[in-house]
């Protein structure tokens, strides 16, 4: 373990080095949420894998951002192709990630273990991911969400073979999943979707020995009435080339609106080898996220398999969905955190007017605020993650549901835009290095581009907070989850902190009853920023509970500061924005805060 408080002047960069060390926040909340004997398990794998992405992950992604996937959609004589061609290093990235076992260990148990861990686990080796190429975090995490999706909805067993894949250990053996969700048409509106689905066997040639649908169903395992051909298009398909795609369409005569989809499993080859018939028209190009090819699928008697049961498509999507938008989240942390390392590593060596600017009362400041933004946004993506892990363990476990269903999209939403924040400010600090491709930071901004977009806009997400209150019971959970935070603060120097939270989870309450008594338009006006609110009160109580926990367990009240800058900045109301008053935490507690400088509880006591 890194020796505390942090040198961060002993680094040239935020490369080469192990991002588990150079961030203790991220153990300290790994410990916090993952059951203990997961965690006591998972310690030194985090560890190790901390740092092979920042010795040979990160060097490896700059290469891949310079040198993008290549499509082939057809060979030289016009024959249909669907190749996408990736630099090597992508490969190597992509088997030091799967074969890490993140994907794997929450689905079957590692040799070391009777049990497989839970998803928090891959949750949190994503974020440490995330510091280096959040496109790469794209497709790992969509194949441990179609792992989940066959592993929830596939009952009868059908297709084991491709969840088998999906969560192999040996890359050779690794199938990737996708989601193919979105429609030129529709966008965010999946109603709208219009790609149909013919059952093969009422297809018009489904017996003519020519037909992709008939071979499927001569020399494949999966029963005949699985079997159908889909056309359509879908127009932003990330991980274009999957084998474990899922699709949304339509069969005949099904209802409007999501109430009538169906799932298909939709691969990118058959059981037989043959290539599936769709189109790859074209990679889109694309601001960031280099490493993940992104483009528009065809379909024209595309073989698909149906999933579940018909018409529930969208209920079965929503496992990963759901899934997708936690990982957006913490993504969206790993982004903040790398953004925030190379931001203390250069203001630790760059000097200015004769010292280290990391040195001056506004660096100090700005500092502090990009450290605390970051463990907010660790905190309440890890919170939503607890949850939905929690849920996946236990589908009758009502209060999981209600409290993932409110959290997720309230982590997507803010953290989302909270790494646009930090990769812009970290560009700032770097100077004008930080706005060349010579230097992390520019890419850091641009892959931070897609994560308000990716699985739903911040007003989807806000509107779907809004359905979660209509019909769950996530607003008594969320508010007895503040409560039961604000129960564990006893230390007195926490004392006013937590009396400002709970006056704050009051107003929550009356906010949440105002958007559900003042009518539907004004409910959706004030949708984003009921959001917002339920996130600064929320993150408010956990970090206030985690001061308490680092005091009780090592003395060190360093956690306290952290979460009094927020509380202030976010639910404070002072005069003239605090300048008044006098007080500069930044200055006083800046080794703490930014370079883990373990802090006496007595220096806070007054």
């Amino acid at each position: 373990m890194t020796q505390l408080p942090i040198d961060y002047g002993a680094f040239e960069e935020g490369q080469g080095v192990n991002y588990w060390t150079l961030e203790p926040a991220l153990a300290r909340e790994a410990r916090r949420v993952y059951p203990e004997e997961e965690y006591d398990w998972a310690e030194q794998r985090l560890h190790d894998f901390g740092a092979t992405v920042g010795e040979t992950v990160a060097p490896n992604s700059d290469v891949i951002d310079a040198h993008g996937p290549e499509l082939s959609t057809y060979d030289r004589h016009g024959d249909l192709l669907n190749a996408v061609e990736y630099h090597p290093a992508q490969f190597e990235n992509e088997r030091l990630s799967y074969e890490s076992g993140l994907v794997a260990d929450a689905f079957d148990a590692p040799a070391d273990r009777e049990e497989p861990v839970g998803l928090l686990h891959t949750l949190t080796m994503q974020t440490l991911l995330s510091y280096v190429d959040v496109g790469l975090v794209c497709p790992v995490s969509m194949t441990a969400g179609a792992a989940l999706v066959l592993r929830n909805h596939d009952e009868a067993g059908y297709y084991d073979d491709y969840l088998r894949g999906l969560t192999a250990r040996d890359y050779d053996e690794v199938i990737q999943g996708a989601m193919f969700l979105t429609e030129e048409q529709g966008g965010s509106d999946v109603g709208a979707n219009e790609t149909v689905a013919e059952p093969a066997s009422a297809a018009p040639d489904a017996t003519a020995a020519g037909t992709e649908a008939a071979r499927a169903v001569q020399d494949g395992d999966v029963p005949a009435e699985r079997v159908h051909e889909l056309t359509g298009e879908k127009w932003f398909c990330s991980n274009i080339d999957g084998q474990g795609t899922l699709a949304l369409a339509r069969r005949p005569d099904a209802p409007a609106g999501t109430d009538g989809l169906s799932l298909f499993l939709v691969p990118h080859e058959l059981e037989n080898g043959d290539l599936n018939p769709q189109v790859y028209r074209r990679l889109k190009d694309k601001l960031g996220t280099e490493s993940v090819a992104t483009g528009e699928v065809e379909f024209e008697d595309t073989v698909g398999y149906l999933v579940g049961e018909p018409e529930r498509g969208f209920k079965y999507m929503t496992t990963m969905l759901n899934w997708e938008r936690v990982t957006n989240a913490t993504g969206a942390v790993g982004v903040i955190g790398r953004a925030l390392l190379e931001s203390k590593i250069h203001a630790a060596n760059r000097e200015a007017f004769g010292q280290p600017i990391d040195q001056f009362p506004l660096m100090k400041r700005d500092l502090v605020d990009m450290q605390v933004a970051f463990e907010a946004a660790l905190s309440f993506a890890m919170e939503a993650g607890r949850y939905l892990d929690r849920y996946e363990r236990d589908h009758d476990d009502e209060t999981a549901f209600a409290l993932l269903r409110a959290l997720v999209p309230v982590a997507k939403h803010r953290t989302g835009r909270m790494s646009i924040d930090a990769t812009s400010y970290a560009m700032e600090i770097q100077g004008g290095n930080g706005y060349v491709s010579d230097f992390v930071t520019h890419r850091l901004y641009r892959d931070a581009q897609v994560l308000p977009i990716w699985e739903g806009t911040s007003n989807i997400l806000s509107l779907d907070l809004l359905r979660a209150f209509a019909t769950t019971d996530a607003a008594p959970a969320v508010l007895s989850l503040v409560e039961d935070y604000l129960e564990t603060v006893a230390h007195p120097a926490l004392a006013d902190l937590a009396a400002t939270v709970r006056e704050h989870r009051g107003t929550l309450a009356d906010a949440i009853e105002a958007v559900a008594t003042e009518g539907e338009e004004y409910a959706q006006h004030e949708a984003k920023a009921l959001a917002d609110l339920l996130f600064d009160v929320v993150t408010a109580s956990i970090l206030l509970a985690k001061a308490q926990r680092r005091i009780d367990d090592a003395e060190d009240a360093r956690e306290a500061v952290v979460a009094e800058w927020f509380v202030r900045e976010t639910l404070g109301a002072e005069p003239a924005r605090g300048i008044l008053d006098g007080e500069a935490l930044p200055l006083e507690h800046f080794d703490a805060v930014v370079r883990y400088d373990p802090l006496d509880p007595a220096a806070i006591a007054a």
